[in-house]
């Protein structure tokens, strides 16, 4: 039988690291041959050239997306240039690979160039969690119309698989995977803290708080929202280490970045990380205190290792969350009250709403029967379906 070839699409270190394992199971399969396509901040130097980590990993990268923003501008002009010359890339992508299905992840732009560049040239796209909500971030819409671009459904929890169905999407083609960051948490080997002192080169307090905060890309109140986080992040004593992993590059980011930097420079207890990659970031998450930000690391990770999350703002508004998350609007006291209110939560019990574990192999499994009865024409075919 014909091996179906999967190309798999990453754009940066968060969606790498939901994807490995499904990429690991993929690569694995007999009937299923892996195409790694990176793109997006994987090629950027400066934000820590992240394909490195994938190619020690021993994946074979098969294509790689030269279309990034200007170094330094991440202005909403250069993003959109840099999503339509990501375009022109995709098509040479496809035309040198001749892949059999595009597999991708989430709600970024980069994403969304790729798929309806895959469309254009036919080739059926599989699409890991569709159907969450995050009502803060132009992310949502992306979201929304790759979900429309897509032939095949995979939602990280029941929710979500309602909501595609809602948007028209047939349900035998939406199959309720969960995260594939489950499996990720569930597979991994942790460092300690004496490992991670020494792979990081720093000495590690009492307590510690992981903080990622990324633009909000529809509101122009963001930037003080991390102004004021950093307010109130000063007032912990030095028993508090305070780890910040780099915000991503949407618009905005540069400016969040040198908020960031000067806080850091002037601590002793703080730092900032470009690219922690995954074994060192849910290592470090694992021991935290507290995931601060409005990362959805904090929702996804987080809750399935027992550790509080304060989210701040809209950037994930509505996304399925869990008893450990504490919500927070963007002014000093809400956040001060969030942060007492998530260090004292006690999160022994909590429960993920985002599966067990498993999903890596349940998308193996659907992929798989797509090889056994591969029909080009009859995966292109969307029918709408009417609730």
């Amino acid at each position: 039988m014909k091996k179906l070839k999967v190309a798999v699409l990453t754009t940066n270190r968060a969606d790498y690291g939901l994807l490995y394992y499904p990429m690991k199971a993929i690569e694995a399969h007999p009937t299923l041959e892996l195409l790694v396509i990176a793109a997006g901040a994987h090629l950027s130097r400066q934000h820590g050239y992240s394909l490195e980590k994938i190619e020690a990993d021993g994946f074979e990268v098969a294509h790689k997306i030269e279309a990034l923003q200007p170094e330094g501008d991440d202005s909403a002009h250069a993003a959109a240039q840099a999503a339509a010359r990501a375009s022109l890339c995709y098509a040479d992508a496809y035309r040198a690979l001749k892949p059999d299905l595009l597999l991708v992840l989430g709600d970024r732009f980069e994403v969304l160039a790729a798929c309806q560049t895959a469309l254009i040239m036919s080739l059926p796209i599989a699409h890991i969690a569709g159907g969450d909500l995050t009502l803060g971030a132009f992310d949502d819409s992306f979201r929304h119309a790759i979900t429309k671009l897509s032939h095949i459904h995979f939602p990280t929890n029941a929710r979500a698989a309602r909501l595609l169905v809602q948007m028209g999407e047939e349900p035998e083609r939406v199959h309720m995977v969960g995260s594939p960051g489950i499996d990720y948490i569930k597979s991994m080997r942790y460092l300690n803290r004496e490992q991670l002192e020494e792979s990081l080169s720093i000495k590690l307090r009492k307590k510690i708080l992981l903080t990622t905060f990324h633009p909000e890309t529809l509101s122009g109140e963001w930037l003080d929202s991390l102004s004021n986080l950093l307010k109130v992040l000063s007032e912990l004593d030095q028993d508090h280490s305070l780890i910040f992993t780099a915000p991503n590059n949407d618009p905005g980011g540069a400016e969040a970045r040198k908020l960031i930097e000067t806080f850091v420079a002037e601590r002793s207890n703080a730092h900032l990380f470009e690219n922690l990659g995954s074994t060192r970031y849910l290592s470090l998450m694992s021991l935290s205190n507290c995931v601060v930000g409005n990362s959805s690391s904090g929702l996804y990770e987080a809750p399935a290792l027992k550790v509080a999350t304060l989210n701040i703002g809209d950037r994930q508004a509505d996304r399925l969350s869990a008893s450990s998350v504490v919500n927070a609007a963007g002014d000093v006291d809400s956040l001060r009250q969030g942060l007492t209110r998530a260090l004292s939560l006690d999160c022994s019990e909590t429960v993920s709403p985002y599966g067990d574990g498993s999903a890596s192999q349940r998308i193996m499994d659907v992929l798989a029967n797509i090889a056994e009865q591969y029909d080009l024409g009859k995966l292109l075919r969307k029918r709408f379906h009417h609730v």
